[in-house]
């Protein structure tokens, strides 16, 4: 379980394919301090194992179908990629519970100022619409962002210069792929 605030944005140093299972090797200096080997840290919100670690680099294997369904199957060397570790019993949720089991991939349509905000459109199968609510919470790539809006399969987040600085969503435009988690919350309901 996360909270969708990102700690920081980690590096892809290399990707091994090898049948079904690609190993990723993440330089993420800075979140993994504490991180041992079994741990789960969202990797895009995808909630992916820890299978080894060497000193600031950590090492994720991943199933095909998750490389099918998140924007992982996307990434190259030298990508960034949004990282944080799960949550701990009595810590502070400061975002939305997440679960990193992402449910669609998203491609931003617009990446806008209104009203001297930024805001993102992005679209989604529209399936899934059914789970934007008003004022909701929306995990995109990890981040826990707040619905501002939607109409026919593309809903709206607006995103503050902090998160545009320390996220992958400052460098991300139209057409690029995130990793969209709808809330728990409203999934059940």
């Amino acid at each position: 379980m996360f909270s969708g605030i990102v700690e920081g944005l980690g590096r892809v140093n290399k990707i091994v394919h090898s049948g079904k299972i690609t190993l990723f090797e993440i330089y993420a200096q800075g979140v993994s301090g504490d991180v041992k080997i079994g741990d789960s840290v969202a990797v895009n919100g995808a909630c992916l194992t820890v299978v080894n670690k060497e000193n600031d680099l950590l090492f994720f294997e991943v199933m095909a179908e998750t490389l099918k369904v998140t924007n992982l199957g996307n990434l190259k060397i030298f990508d960034q990629v949004n990282l944080e570790r799960s949550l701990k019993v009595g810590d502070r949720i400061s975002g939305h519970f997440v679960t990193g089991h992402v449910d669609c991939i998203g491609i931003i349509r617009s990446k806008s100022y209104r009203n001297n905000n930024l805001c993102f459109e992005i679209a989604v199968p529209l399936k899934f619409m059914k789970y934007c609510l008003p004022k909701g919470s929306i995990a995109v790539d990890g981040i826990s962002l707040t619905l501002a809006g939607n109409k026919s399969n593309l809903f709206s987040v607006f995103v503050i210069p902090h998160t545009l600085k320390n996220t992958t969503l400052g460098f991300k435009g139209p057409s690029a792929k995130v990793n969209v988690e709808f809330d728990i919350l409203a999934k059940k309901v």
